[in-house]
């Protein structure tokens, strides 16, 4: 257990002279908008596990410096939720990651399989998940959680190894080291801008097109507030507050308060800004409204092309040796069918650009 800057310091010293290192980390986001670090894991060898405490070390720095070293590979499973949380306490951009859990997919197993049963098809190893749901913020740790936590970077040095001598098709390595490239960009780290959040609520796609200028504004007034306060979003209004103030006719404070969720408190401590906002919205001029969200249905000839495409998805990936799911999810193929018809709608961005491009290309 790393409690000391010094003891810090020797081990990212020693970690920057190995040539891949594994690393995890626990957290907790329960009551707060930014997660709150409990710990992180590091493993230079599944024998030599360390487990960093955030809560005594005041200036995590050299993590930084190790995140940051291009010349380490730090190995993740399913990196993406624990670099963004690691790019917020250190401030450093990572650069040479490898995923096990993407690069899982492109080794013929399923890109979202969980790290218990990529360790039992690779390794014969079963983990222990008995302590998912646990405080990584208070002090001693249990042994279980001590265990825990180092299973989680024990054996990664050793699947990126298996999965790697699995990929034999050089065309595959190429797509994969592209692929894991876009953890280098900055791009990947930035929060979704504030006027989109919308676009994340259950139920916007069943809103007119002023209803949802109207959510538009609160949701990101929302965001803000949550942020500001390091509160959830949903301790500020719920979702089902917002879709509210969004389609009912708000026009006071006692109509305010007929809304689901919000109750006394939250009328007299937001209640004029929520007004000003809804009004706000209300009065977007049309051409600025948000488009609607709602699912535009394929017609049968399109419904047809979309099976076909499907099918040729499953069927080259099955030769490649990919996870169909690497190429597009379902709503990215109606998008891409859709851009090709009458409707002539955006060609969807992850298939517009890289391998995926050249792999649809072939396909169409």
């Amino acid at each position: 257990m790393i409690t000391t800057q010094t003891a810090l310091q020797e081990l990212i010293q020693r970690a920057r002279s190995n040539d891949a290192v594994a690393l995890d980390t626990e957290f907790v986001w329960e009551r707060t908008y930014y997660p709150r670090l409990g710990l992180i894991q590091l493993a230079l060898s599944n024998e030599e596990c360390f487990l960093i405490d955030p809560v005594a070390l005041t200036d995590l720095s050299p993590l930084g410096e190790l995140l940051g070293d291009p010349e380490v590979v730090k190995i993740f499973h399913d990196a993406p939720q624990d670099l963004t949380i690691l790019h917020q306490a250190t401030g450093v951009l990572p650069k040479n990651i490898f995923d096990t859990r993407l690069a899982a997919g492109f080794s013929g197993l399923s890109s979202t399989i969980s790290l218990a049963n990529l360790t039992q098809d690779l390794l014969d190893i079963d983990l222990p998940k008995t302590e998912t749901r646990t405080n990584w913020l208070k002090r001693p740790l249990h042994h279980k959680q001590i265990e825990y936590a180092l299973d989680d970077v024990r054996y990664l040095r050793a699947i990126r190894v298996l999965l790697l001598a699995r990929i034999l098709n050089p065309t595959i390595m190429d797509w994969l080291e592209e692929e894991l490239e876009r953890y280098n960009e900055p791009e990947m780290y930035l929060p979704p801008a504030d006027s989109i959040r919308y676009q994340k609520i259950k139920g916007a796609g069943n809103l007119n097109r002023q209803a949802l200028a109207v959510l538009r504004e609160i949701a990101g007034w929302r965001e803000m507030e949550a942020r500001k306060r390091n509160r959830p979003r949903g301790h500020i209004l719920s979702d089902q507050a917002l879709l509210c103030l969004a389609t009912r006719k708000v026009e006071n404070i006692d109509t305010l308060g007929q809304c689901e969720d919000i109750g006394t408190n939250v009328a007299e401590h937001y209640g004029q800004q929520l007004l000003a906002l809804i009004n706000s919205g209300l009065h977007c001029p049309e051409r600025e409204c948000p488009p609607s969200l709602q699912k535009t249905k394929l017609n049968k000839q399109e419904q047809e092309q979309l099976k076909k495409i499907q099918e040729y998805v499953i069927l080259k990936s099955d030769v490649l040796g990919l996870d169909p799911a690497l190429i597009g999810n379902t709503a990215e193929l109606r998008a891409l069918i859709r851009s090709r018809g009458e409707t002539r709608q955006q060609f969807p961005r992850r298939l517009s650009c890289g391998w995926r491009k050249k792999f649809i290309e072939e396909m169409l």
